[in-house]
């Protein structure tokens, strides 16, 4: 079982690696997200890539630490639920913005998993 919890904080980690790329690669906010990078919101979406960052680093550190494991699902599930609640909210409008609600609810399996892994034990 902690073979497959230990995918599973590798699956949601690998989720969260083409937003922050944008961080090293501004350019890809266009390939992204349809907005050039040296716009304000090209500015806050290479910011939101160093966020994602965070989250790549917090799923790591769970898939290394199981003591971690509580906080650190708290936080991926904040980013992952956050954004499709915020996605609801807004309509589930087409484009680009959907490619990335899909890829949320393909992650909330994990999530769900390692979620109850860390929190029932």
């Amino acid at each position: 079982m902690e073979a497959l919890t230990k995918l599973s904080w590798g699956l949601l980690a690998l989720v969260h690696v083409p937003p922050a790329l944008v961080l090293a690669m501004p350019s890809l906010t266009q390939r992204l997200y349809s907005v050039p990078a040296d716009g304000e919101a090209g500015v806050l979406l290479v910011h939101r890539g160093a966020l994602f960052a965070a989250v790549i680093a917090a799923c790591l550190m769970a898939l290394l630490d199981p003591s971690l494991r509580r906080a650190m699902s708290v936080i991926v599930a904040i980013s992952v639920i956050g954004f499709l609640f915020t996605y609801w909210r807004a309509g589930m409008p087409a484009g680009s913005l959907r490619t990335i609600a899909i890829m949320d609810l393909i992650a909330l399996l994990p999530l769900a998993f390692v979620a109850l892994r860390a929190w029932r034990g």
